[in-house]
């Protein structure tokens, strides 16, 4: 995807809940709106906790794949 060769990528792998969610939030502040992020976990609860965070938020969740070992969750902030 073409989007997500100009997100920021933000490494949580070795993470557990909720400090992905906590640290996503805290960089998302840093962010631009409608910027990009690429948050890699390792966290199993990541599938659950990150979409239930954009969506709380009202960030986009653009992607969701699996990676090794983990997730790869692709996150447009906000306008």
């Amino acid at each position: 995807m073409p989007e997500a060769e100009t997100a920021v990528v933000y490494d949580l792998k070795g993470l557990k809940c909720p400090l992905p969610v906590l640290r996503t939030r805290k960089r998302m502040r840093l962010l631009a709106p409608g910027a990009l992020i690429a948050v890699e976990t390792t966290d199993p609860l990541a599938v659950i906790d990150i979409p239930h965070f954009c969506h709380e938020d009202g960030h986009t969740l653009v992607e969701s794949s699996a990676i090794i070992g983990g997730h790869r969750f692709l996150i447009r902030k906000k306008a």
